[in-house]
């Protein structure tokens, strides 16, 4: 086996040499030069293409590589590259289309050739002509508080590296099938950005898509639609289950029994604080109550706040799965002229506006821009390093108190005579 290697790749060498003194060749003139059969000279051919020494011609023949336009000018790091392909046994033109991230090198050569680089210590992400990664903000009407943290933090993180972030907003169908899925055009031409951060809400249609075109990308964990492997991605969660545990047993330790949850269950972000809500609740033997709105942001708790008073129910408390939400809650119990927190709690989650509500929010705090960074930080070793295991990282999260919550009211006859159904519009 080993003779018959060390046979092919001699034989490869000879083939490389009458290309050059040809300009081309075709497996015809192979089969009668080497006198092998048409599969092994297709093969040879198929070897060298893969491998960036050679390219497809008209008529079955192949050419080799015109000179070698990708190489860097530098001669220094010329020399750095012939250092890796002698290492990795490739060409010095298949490591320049390696470094500049061409798609015509075969998966096996490029990770060959990255390992010899990382044994050299060469960086070939020099050599890529676009240093941009793109920001996609999947599925959402607006760019609030907490995905402009992401971005910011995301920026920065390229910006201390040499790298640009170019920000686009893409829409497409949550509930569309694996294969069927059309990708933003900007990953669709020829000299595509090197890599993406998917934030805002995507389905794993967009993560298959991804991979098909080998586009290295971070993706943020909490927000994806549909059953999917987090394991095999590199991905960033915020702790978000954990955190809407934490303010709920806060409510209980309170003295809250009658809280309300107010999130639209159907987007993944507000499910999870549910799941955490929900095992609370649970814990202190409490029934967890929802209120389901199909909204976001702060239409969904104005609409939601409306529609309990409307209903004659009477919460003490209630937990609100984004801060944004809880600005609408906010302003529908203003209307009504109920107050916080002396008639009814509320939380939120994500402090992103907390602190400028009146009162105060109490909230739990996620850390969007350190988020960001980690996305930035996850997708550019990911460009550096292909053949690396997924990442995934958990973030934490923190329990700010503020002024919105107050030891519930212990009394029955103050329960009854709260301004509920009076003040209903």
């Amino acid at each position: 086996m080993k003779d018959s290697r060390l046979l092919a790749e001699q034989r490869r060498r000879k083939i490389l040499d009458l290309i050059d003194q040809k300009g081309q060749i075709t497996v015809r003139e192979l089969v009668e030069r080497f006198t092998v059969s048409a599969v092994t000279a297709r093969g040879d051919l198929d070897a060298l293409c893969s491998e960036g020494m050679a390219v497809r011609s008209h008529g079955g023949a192949v050419r080799k590589l015109d000179g070698s336009p990708n190489l860097p000018s530098d001669s220094k790091e010329t020399q750095r590259f012939a250092d890796v392909a002698r290492l990795a046994k490739v060409s010095v033109d298949a490591v320049s289309r390696v470094a500049i991230g061409s798609s015509q090198v075969a998966p096996s050569v490029q990770a060959t050739v990255l390992a010899a680089a990382r044994k050299l210590g060469v960086d070939l992400s020099g050599g890529r002509k676009n240093r941009t990664i793109i920001f996609i903000l999947g599925n959402r009407d607006t760019v609030n508080e907490f995905q402009s943290k992401v971005l910011l933090g995301a920026e920065g993180y390229c910006g201390r590296h040499d790298w640009d972030l170019q920000f686009i907003s893409f829409r497409s169908d949550l509930n569309a099938p694996p294969g069927s899925i059309r990708l933003p055009e900007a990953l669709t031409r020829s000299n595509r950005p090197a890599g993406v951060i998917l934030s805002g809400t995507h389905s794993v249609s967009i993560l298959s898509a991804l991979g098909e075109k080998r586009i290295p990308f971070s993706v943020v964990g909490n927000n994806i639609v549909g059953e999917w492997r987090p394991e095999q991605y590199d991905c960033v969660f915020t702790d978000d289950v954990r955190g809407s545990t934490e303010i709920t047993r806060y409510l209980v330790a309170q003295g809250h029994r009658n809280i309300w949850y107010i999130g639209n269950q159907r987007l993944p972000w507000f499910a999870r604080c549910a799941a955490g809500y929900r095992q609370a609740m649970k814990e202190a033997d409490l029934e967890p109550r929802f209120s389901e709105i199909s909204s976001e942001d702060r239409e969904l708790g104005y609409l939601a706040v409306k529609s309990l008073l409307a209903s004659g129910e009477r919460p003490t408390a209630l937990f609100v799965g984004t801060d944004q939400a809880a600005s609408g809650v906010y302003q529908a119990l203003q209307e009504s002229g109920i107050r916080i927190p002396d008639d009814i709690s509320v939380a939120g989650f994500n402090d992103t506006i907390g602190e400028v509500l009146h009162p105060g929010l109490t909230t739990v705090r996620e850390f969007p821009k350190e988020l960001g960074e980690h996305h930035a930080e996850f997708t550019l070793r990911r460009i550096h390093e292909p053949d690396i295991p997924p990442q995934q990282l958990v973030m934490p999260t923190e329990l700010i108190r503020r002024e919105s919550v107050s030891r519930a009211p212990t009394s029955p006859a103050l329960l009854a005579s709260l301004p509920f159904q009076a003040s209903v519009l």
